[in-house]
């Protein structure tokens, strides 16, 4: 089985910054692609952004410019850092890794932009 953990989600001000990280455990034999996504109370789970084992990246449209994502290989982790937070970044966070074609997922870390 394989567990992945988010963390770093919290109460921030429009403007402000977080570091989310995602640490994958259990029997992991070769993470492949790693991404985060977001859900919104009453919308769609929809791609913030991805990141190949080789670094390649792509973000939505909408955290181009504010968001960078990032992965240690030897720790299993992938990061999301999230600068110029807007009210409209709130959402739950999750992470979501493939290994050998199999998706798995975290149990989200919970993002508000308020002032």
């Amino acid at each position: 089985q394989v567990q992945l953990v988010e963390s770093g989600g919290d109460l921030v001000q429009p403007g402000g910054s977080l570091r989310l990280s995602c640490a994958a455990s259990g029997t992991i034999y070769r993470l492949n692609d790693m991404a985060w996504y977001r859900q919104a109370p009453g919308k769609e789970r929809e791609l913030v952004a991805g990141i190949t084992r080789g670094g390649s990246t792509t973000y939505a449209d909408s955290v181009k410019g504010r968001f960078t994502i990032s992965r240690d290989n030897a720790k299993n982790t992938v990061y999301l850092q999230m600068n110029s937070l807007k009210p409209e970044d709130t959402s739950v966070y999750y992470c979501r890794a493939a290994i050998f074609g199999v998706y798995y997922w975290g149990q989200g870390t919970p993002v508000t932009v308020s002032s």
